[in-house]
């Protein structure tokens, strides 16, 4: 019989970048899908009983899209990882993950931007609380219980190792989605030469968000210029639409769908706040803006590798789940290999 992978799926990103990893395991794998599930008593109360889970990939819209993702990719789906005893767990968050794959082989593989590391964020590590009490993602990656990291840029793997993940178990792969933006260049978007604002669902995750203040500042930045507004695919359109068309010039532009990424590569200037897009921005050389410190966000700007990330984390799946010994012993053999970028010619012993 083959071995069995499962990848752990959460946000729409996260799953595309799962399915992309798994197309080059899958003719010599059985690759098994499941959203992100509760595993502790409290989550399974929160997710029963509140709504608070809707705000998460846990439940709700985050966790339709994504299993709909998979029905429409003809998946195979696996809510929970009940059906066998996996050989390997490909986790899209570290944040949760089930005591019954702590003794399995795993891997943790990075989606985008992390959260910024707050004074909650400080009490909840200090303490050693669960991290999904932070009510963000500040600590996803740092929380050290997966036996494989693969990261975005050299970067975020001394980001990760500064908050508490062993550095020798870091990788740095580049992630799907963010490893190419060349490709976006040339596009069949009619506009150009305009300031863009990219806005993020922190609304619909129930945090905080001041968004007439984000329109005038976005209004002050553009200084006439054409201004475009693309949304967040999880915002709520028609509360957008109506606060953007009260404090923004007529004839802003305003895009629910479409393509993010080709919108940015014509644009002069992007405006984000949460937003991992700001890393597009950044590897075309747009002039940006963010809730982040820019020059921080430049230092984490994902590899470009001419979209071999998913290939990357493939090979390491493959090198970890065929290997015999110890876990300690892979990683030693594993941190010694010369091409930490595109592992393309990646042995295990």
């Amino acid at each position: 019989m083959r071995r069995k992978i499962l990848f752990i799926t959460g946000s729409i990103n996260q799953t595309s970048q799962m399915h992309q990893i798994s197309r080059y395991l899958d003719d010599d794998y059985d690759c098994w899908f499941s959203q992100l599930f509760p595993d502790t008593t409290f989550l399974k109360a929160m997710v029963k009983y509140t709504p608070l889970a809707d705000g998460t990939v846990l439940a709700g819209q985050f966790r339709s899209r994504s299993e709909n993702y998979l029905r429409q990719h003809s998946l195979q789906i696996d809510y929970g990882g009940n059906l066998y005893n996996y050989d390997l767990v490909v986790n899209c968050t570290d944040m949760i993950v089930a005591d019954r794959f702590r003794y399995t082989k795993t891997i943790w593989v990075q989606e985008g931007m992390i959260d910024k590391w707050t004074a909650l964020t400080g009490i909840v590590k200090a303490l050693g609380l669960a991290p999904y009490f932070t009510g963000d993602t500040s600590l996803n990656g740092s929380t050290n219980v997966c036996d494989i990291y693969c990261a975005a840029s050299e970067g975020y793997k001394n980001y990760f190792a500064k908050n508490g993940t062993d550095v020798n178990k870091v990788v740095v792969t580049g992630i799907p989605n963010y490893d190419n933006h060349l490709q976006f260049v040339n596009n069949d978007f009619p506009y150009h030469n305009y300031v863009m604002a990219a806005t993020s669902d922190m609304r619909e995750t129930l945090k905080f968000e001041n968004r007439p203040a984000f329109i005038k500042h976005a209004v002050k930045i553009a200084a006439g210029r054409p201004l475009l507004f693309k949304l967040h695919p999880n915002e709520k359109f028609d509360r957008a639409y109506k606060e953007i068309s009260k404090y923004a010039p007529n004839g802003t532009m305003i895009y629910h769908t479409g393509n993010t990424s080709h919108m940015i590569a014509n644009c002069c200037e992007l405006i984000t706040q949460y937003s991992t897009v700001v890393y597009t921005g950044i590897a075309l050389g747009k002039k940006v803006h963010s809730y982040f410190d820019v020059e921080e966000l430049k230092r984490l700007a994902p590899v470009q590798n001419g979209g071999l990330s998913a290939r990357n984390i493939a090979h390491v799946c493959r090198g970890y789940i065929e290997f015999d010994g110890m876990k300690e012993d892979f990683l030693k053999n594993f941190a010694l290999q010369q091409e930490p970028v595109t592992f393309l010619e990646m042995q295990c012993a």
